[in-house]
């Protein structure tokens, strides 16, 4: 057996007993003995994709939603650089990835040979780990070093705060195994067994879990407000910390912890100057990543306490205005939950409450904000939902009624436009791989322009069930909302109009197509099998003062 054939078959027989499940390969030479050894291996799904930006962010869909790391392969040369941007997600959101790298040998380095570049720490910091392998050599050892290399590597993407780990492997050729003579063991002519432990065993078996973090009990003040941001944590103790203190809990989308205890229309209580100047709060209690909208950043600055819930390292606190970081929290012995401050949030919520619905089912035609409502409330249990980073994910935001028995994600970490197709067809595949239901992505249309090729999926891959809902609106809407929309070179600079139908994109990636213009069709619209897409047509400037009239209705239903 070669060199390069060996490294890779222990590394990726190591990764298996570590528990990876999911692989993702853009094609390459270099990278020819790992793709090799990847499809050969049982435990391993493998999923090809010729795009390597698109590949890197479907690997990130697919370790999103099953919680564990998934695999990322590529050749050398500026592949490896097309994952940066997902490696960046992984970092800020963190999503265990496992990257592998294809290089050339040093031999090979600075000395002109092609698709040669540097890739020694090319992810920088925002990779948990990164280890230069070296070139495999068939001497004493290497099985040893290269399957606790998988477990550390497993290990540091796992950790107490995730990541992306990044191994760097140069390969000499040959890089297509030898076929054995029939009855010659696979390693015959190495000089050690390449085997692994016993029974399937890794060859490092991680420690006890640790154990329950203490709790700390929260003072008892009765202008508490909790705060949920995005991330993938447990929303229960929060939602139970509001249930027996009557404090208001304000959920982001992707935190899923917008559940019947929560505040559906904080964003817009908040906008309101009379009713954040009337709800200062004592106490705030945060977890997971907050940053959705101005509105509740302010709000994070008017707290005289902030207590953080989460790790001592890499807790999230953008406005920096945390005074305490706890690993958990109780309520405070005796807690009220039918305070005054209790029930005048309650009272503000049924009244915005209220008149967002009254505004938005005021007229059938479809609006950007009615379709994240209407979406969001008519998902199936089990349900998956993907909201891109612009205005969708604040759509569902402003006007996402409370529910449960959906899960809601996004590429929450760096919030960029990168690979959101990509990420969303993993989800559904690793989604549907565990059993779940139907998987739904809410997207804009520069979102879905910028990674169509994540709807190229070639014959006789992995297909995902998911219905892609594309708000066309020729354009960067989240533009028009802010204060570059005066600017006389708005259109050019920031509306960026494309003239692109959705059906053309359907139409090259040969997927079925539908175009949603009436609100109530929305559910039938919703049906369908496998990989779709549904198109909505709205304009910038409608949905713009669309939100500023739902706003004004707020504010006037909180006056009345």
């Amino acid at each position: 057996m070669n060199p390069s054939t060996a490294l890779a078959r222990v590394l990726v027989d190591e990764l298996a007993r570590c528990g990876l499940t999911e692989a993702v390969v853009a094609p390459g030479s270099r990278s020819t003995p790992l793709a090799m050894a990847l499809a050969a291996h049982p435990d391993v799904r493998v999923h090809v994709r010729i795009d390597e930006r698109s590949a890197s962010f479907l690997a990130l869909g697919l370790a999103r939603a099953e919680r564990r790391p998934a695999a990322l392969v590529c050749t050398s040369g500026t592949a490896a650089a097309n994952f940066h941007p997902a490696v960046l997600e992984a970092d800020q959101s963190g999503v265990p990835l496992l990257i592998l790298t294809a290089d050339r040998p040093p031999e090979l380095r600075d000395t002109g040979a092609n698709q040669t570049v540097d890739q020694i720490d090319l992810y920088g910091s925002a990779v948990r780990m990164f280890t230069e392998v070296g070139t495999p050599e068939a001497v004493p050892g290497m099985v040893a070093y290269w399957r606790s290399l998988a477990c550390r590597a497993w290990g540091a993407a796992v950790a107490e705060r995730p990541g992306a780990v990044h191994l760097n492997l140069a390969f000499r050729e040959p890089l297509v195994p030898e076929e054995p003579a029939p009855g010659t063991p696979a390693d015959s002519g190495w000089p050690e067994p390449l085997a692994g432990r016993a029974q399937g065993r890794p060859w490092i078996t991680a420690g006890a879990p640790p154990v329950e973090p203490p709790t700390v009990e929260l003072p008892p003040v009765e202008r508490g407000v909790i705060i949920c941001g995005d991330g993938d944590y447990d929303p229960i103790p929060f939602l139970g910390l509001a249930a027996a203190t009557g404090w208001p809990l304000l959920a982001e989308p992707t935190s899923n912890a917008r559940r019947a205890e929560a505040v559906s229309t904080y964003r817009h209580l908040l906008a309101s100057p009379d009713f954040a100047a009337a709800h200062e709060p004592e106490l705030i209690v945060s977890v997971g990543r907050p940053g959705l909208s101005r509105q509740l950043m302010a709000y994070l600055k008017r707290a005289r306490r902030h207590v953080v819930v989460g790790p001592a390292r890499g807790f999230a606190d953008p406005q920096r205005t945390a005074t305490d970081v706890v690993p958990a929290v109780a309520p405070p012995a005796g807690a009220d939950p039918d305070t005054p401050w209790a029930r005048s949030w309650r009272r503000a919520e049924a009244r915005a409450r209220a008149a967002l619905d009254a505004v938005l089912d005021g007229e059938d035609a479809l609006s950007e904000v009615r379709l994240a409502r209407d979406l969001a409330a008519q998902l199936p249990n089990g349900s998956l939902l993907f909201a891109g980073s612009s205005m969708p994910i604040r759509d569902l935001d402003a006007a996402m009624s409370a529910r449960c028995g959906a899960r809601i994600i996004g590429n929450r970490g760096v919030s960029g436009i990168d690979g959101t197709v990509s990420t969303a067809v993993g989800a559904a595949l690793a989604h549907q791989r565990a059993g779940g239901g139907g998987a739904y992505a809410l997207l804009g249309d520069l979102a879905l322009l910028h990674d169509q090729n994540g709807l190229v999926i070639g014959p006789g891959e992995p297909r995902p069930e998911l219905c892609v809902v594309v708000v066309n609106n020729d354009g960067g809407g989240i533009f028009s909302g802010l204060e570059q929309a005066g600017h006389p070179d708005f259109e050019r600079l920031f509306g960026t109009p494309h003239g692109v139908s959705m059906e053309r994109v359907a139409a090259m990636a040969e997927l079925p197509y539908t175009r949603l213009e009436c609100a109530t069709d929305l559910p039938k619209a919703l049906l369908g099998e496998g990989l779709r897409l549904v198109e909505v047509r709205t304009g910038r400037g409608d949905s713009a003062a669309l939100r500023r009239r739902l706003q004004q209705a707020v504010d006037t239903a909180l006056a009345a």
